[in-house]
């Protein structure tokens, strides 16, 4: 998908809401269960449910790694299954030596057809650069994540400047705004101010708003632009919503609270 396609799926819809599908199989409804796969059930009911409420859908791919071959099958299934106008995001976090950062871009790229994949940036720009070869496919690269433990490293100051300035700075070399975007928890709402100075035009991935305590409002206040730029991620806040035969509709319930508040932001934009 390229940049203009996701910018007039936000303007149409009215939303930059972003749903993550982190389906852990002891969180899914019990009658869920007795299904063939209860996974791709559970992802297929959600989708069903939310598709108009927003403009796309993030896969951490560990809680599929984890269940081994039907995992993997179940990541499969359900990409297939989201709407073709919704951008997709395998969340990763790849990142490795260059021909091995090959081999990962293909794997998400050509193999399983994702829009984006999520990269760690630590080992610098030859691990990046072979998913930025890929006609409209996206890196989004972790730059201030939302954890405890981004302070152990992410904010190491040298020169006046945090380590994660240093990485914004010296990727939007390696890439452009069309290709490239950048993960910001909503937690630290505050510091994106100084993010968009380094990178105005980008697209944000932001999670934590939700569950994780980020404020929307916050997060638009100092990350928005005059293309939105902001995707935000909310996973189990939507996806966890109810337990029971109605869990559906609680899930539609809290995504659309969150694509109405979308809305009037954008209108205020």
């Amino acid at each position: 998908m390229n940049r203009q396609a996701l910018i007039q799926q936000i303007l149409s819809k009215q939303s930059f809401l972003c749903i993550g599908l982190d389906t852990d199989i002891t969180k899914i409804p019990q009658h869920l269960l007795k299904e063939k796969d209860p996974i791709f059930e559970f992802n297929k009911q959600i989708i069903d449910a939310t598709h108009d409420l927003c403009v796309s859908y993030k896969l951490n791919t560990a809680f599929y790694e984890s269940m081994g071959l039907k995992g993997w099958e179940a990541m499969q299934k359900t990409l297939e299954y989201i709407p073709k106008e919704q951008f997709t995001i395998a969340d990763a976090k790849r990142g490795d030596i260059g021909n091995t950062s090959a081999m990962y871009a293909k794997a998400f790229f050509e193999n399983m057809d994702f829009d984006s994949v999520t990269v760690a940036p630590y080992m610098g720009e030859d691990s990046v650069k072979p998913f930025l070869t890929f006609e409209n496919k996206w890196v989004i690269l972790l730059a201030l994540t939302s954890n405890k433990g981004a302070d152990d490293f992410q904010f190491f100051k040298q020169d006046e400047e945090f380590l994660f300035e240093k990485v914004l700075k010296t990727s939007k070399e390696w890439g452009n705004d069309e290709q490239l975007m950048y993960v910001v928890g909503a937690t630290r709402p505050q510091m994106l101010e100084a993010i968009r100075k380094i990178v105005p035009s980008s697209f944000l991935l932001v999670p934590g708003v939700g569950a994780q305590g980020g404020s929307l409002a916050e997060v638009c206040k100092y990350g928005m632009n005059e293309d939105v730029g902001l995707l935000i991620n909310s996973s189990r806040a939507i996806i966890y919503a109810g337990n029971d035969k109605n869990f559906v509709q609680k899930s539609r319930n809290e995504a659309e609270k969150i694509q109405k508040e979308m809305s009037i932001l954008l209108s205020n934009k």
